[in-house]
């Protein structure tokens, strides 16, 4: 009962996540993009806030740690990730976004050699490091012609926004802040929309008055907030602690499969064969860097299989 539970919030996980890009695709057609990222998390972030408050007991933040923590989480993984997610995004489809935001593992396992002096990568690791990046290559094209003229940029922004909540979560691993889950989210969400706020009116210079509050907008914005944010952050921890990292980093990759087919169902968007093989390469350098973990945790289905 428990694994069939495991799998349907696998899939709902999935679903809201990668439902999302083709939302922010959607809404970027009528509102400012750092402005759009910041609407969302103003909503998340209160939904986020009454979630940590009920459900639990230490939802503040007490220590410097704890305050370090929220501080780097709302920096990277909100709102620099956002900002240069939705920028890029207006230059990509939503298939290509989720693919090189996919590569956010396999980036966090190479910021974890240089950050945390104990994660060393044997030789196969550095092969899927290679391949990993090789799939990035072949998803983001990014060809002198392409880069001079700027048509690889969008791509290129993407994909730091996958550097930076790859950096983010090694950094917070190394904190190591006492406040729950749900605080952490809660709070940095909060912290991010802020900064986001900052950087659209005070960096972009984007403003309300720019932005076209159409149904479709508003239904992207609310999609967001309550299903992308509140809900897949809830579900999110609620499989991080029944089936740990290794099984809930495959969304990364499941993500981009619902992306594509929404992208294509919903916004006309299709993947060139390019794009399809080099999510293909970033899966496989995802399982050659977690190979040993990845074992371990398909040994018992394997035997279960070989039983029945």
């Amino acid at each position: 009962m428990n694994e069939r539970r495991d799998v349907v919030l696998f899939v709902i996980l999935a679903v809201v996540w990668g439902t999302a890009f083709v939302a922010i695709k959607a809404g970027l057609e009528a509102l400012p993009p750092v402005l759009f990222a910041a609407l969302r998390y103003d909503i998340a972030a209160v939904l986020m806030l009454g979630y940590a408050a009920v459900t639990s007991d230490y939802w503040l933040p007490r220590t410097r740690a704890d305050w370090l923590t929220l501080l780097v989480e709302g920096t990277l993984l909100i709102a620099l990730y956002n900002a240069l997610l939705f920028v890029g995004e207006q230059g990509v489809t939503s298939g290509v976004a989720a693919i090189l935001i996919g590569a956010s593992p396999i980036l966090s396992t190479g910021f974890a050699r240089l950050v945390l002096p104990s994660e060393r990568l044997a030789p196969i690791g550095l092969v899927g490091l290679a391949v990993g990046f090789l799939g990035v290559a072949l998803v983001a094209q990014p060809t002198p012609s392409a880069l001079l003229g700027g048509s690889a940029l969008p791509s290129v922004l993407v994909f730091l926004a996958a550097a930076t909540v790859a950096l983010g979560s090694v950094l917070v691993q190394r904190l190591d802040g006492g406040i729950s889950s749900e605080g952490m989210v809660a709070w940095s969400t909060a912290i991010g929309a802020l900064l986001l706020h900052g950087i659209s009116a005070g960096v972009v210079g984007e403003s309300l008055a720019s932005a076209d509050f159409t149904r479709r907008s508003l239904f992207a914005i609310l999609y967001l907030s309550v299903f992308a944010s509140a809900l897949g952050y809830v579900v999110y921890f609620d499989l991080l602690a029944r089936v740990g990292a290794i099984e809930l980093n495959l969304v990364s990759y499941a993500a981009p499969v619902v992306a594509a087919l929404a992208g294509w169902l919903v916004l006309g968007e299709r993947l060139g064969w390019l794009e399809v093989v080099g999510f293909c390469c970033i899966f496989a350098g995802f399982l050659l860097l977690k190979r040993r973990a990845a074992t371990e945790k398909l040994r018992p289905l394997v035997a279960r299989f070989r039983a029945g």
